[in-house]
């Protein structure tokens, strides 16, 4: 997929944020020490008067952004995935979460992809942090269109929000007239009947090419891209599942607590299925180029390709 147009989502959420701006004056970002990385200085540049730095303080800036809510204002509080999953978390819990206040959190650097930064701020646990927090809504887009699309969604919607965006550049797969954001409701990118492959974010792209090396072999794989991880498509899930008899989830997170989790938790309650979950097996990640990482782990499109064949 070389000749596809690849773009980062962290790019894309600072565009979108410019954007946004523009459209509603209610619209305020925080950044801690990171606009640069995070891509809010697209906002920044535009709208000075409405963007806060908070510093290397990415707690504090959790509750700045909870007590603009309080005040009418949509934050918008961004940083890496790390710090606002991790450090940032009871912040997060208790000043967001729990009096379910209208802040939107763009966590940028997720997954392994963030590269040569190394294992302790390659978040592959935010997923699974995140959806444990009570009425917390967790997105985590495919490409440049979807991430685009989730930032106007996710101003739209009424409550918290996690949004996970990456470092490194991936394809554009959504770029089609009649592509259509709704959160909790996943998409079904390629019919099948022998497997269905269910994927996240950045693995999307690896598994729409891992579906067409299976086509190759006679494996007919249905695709599914879920980027709403809370609320889950179960409806969706469900059909899926009941019609090819075998469940396999892709994500750069690990395979504890992310979409695996939540797939396995839809099956196991609804629809019992046999399922195969890939992802970060309870390790750590590692410093190294990003797309070395992905093919080290298997999570590139000849690894998927590999696993789900043998798993049918």
């Amino acid at each position: 997929m070389s000749e596809v147009k690849k773009i980062a989502t962290r790019e894309s959420y600072g565009n979108a944020l410019a954007e946004l701006g523009k459209e509603h004056a209610d619209v305020v970002v925080l950044d801690a020490d990171l606009a640069g990385a995070t891509k809010t200085a697209v906002f920044m540049k535009a709208f000075p008067e409405r963007h806060i730095d908070c510093g290397i303080a990415e707690a504090n800036m959790m509750g700045v952004a909870a007590g603009l809510a309080t005040t009418g204002k949509v934050p918008f509080a961004s940083t890496f995935a790390m710090f606002a999953a991790g450090r940032a978390f009871e912040q997060v819990r208790n000043s967001i979460g729990y009096p379910h206040l209208n802040v939107k959190i763009g966590a940028t650097h997720a997954g392994i992809t963030v590269g040569e930064d190394g294992a302790t701020h390659q978040c592959n646990e935010d997923i699974a942090l995140m959806r444990t927090i009570p009425g917390m809504t967790v997105i985590c887009p495919s490409d440049d269109v979807e991430a685009r699309a989730a930032v106007f969604a996710a101003y739209e919607y009424e409550g918290p929000v996690y949004m996970r965006f990456g470092r490194a550049a991936v394809p554009v797969i959504n770029d089609k007239p009649d592509y259509k954001f709704e959160i909790g409701k996943g998409v079904t990118l390629r019919e099948g009947k022998d497997v269905t492959i269910i994927a996240t974010g950045i693995l999307v792209a690896n598994c729409l090419e891992a579906a067409e090396k299976l086509a190759a072999d006679g494996i007919d794989a249905e695709v599914i891209n879920i980027h709403t991880i809370k609320p889950i498509d179960a409806d969706l899930i469900v059909a899926s599942a009941q019609k090819t008899g075998k469940v396999v989830t892709a994500e750069e997170h690990s395979v504890i607590g992310g979409l695996g989790g939540a797939v396995a938790e839809v099956l196991t309650e609804k629809a019992p299925t046999k399922q195969l979950r890939i992802g970060i097996n309870d390790v750590f990640g590692e410093s190294g180029p990003a797309a070395e990482l992905v093919k080290k782990y298997g999570l590139d499109a000849d690894s998927i390709y590999e696993k789900v064949k043998a798993f049918v």
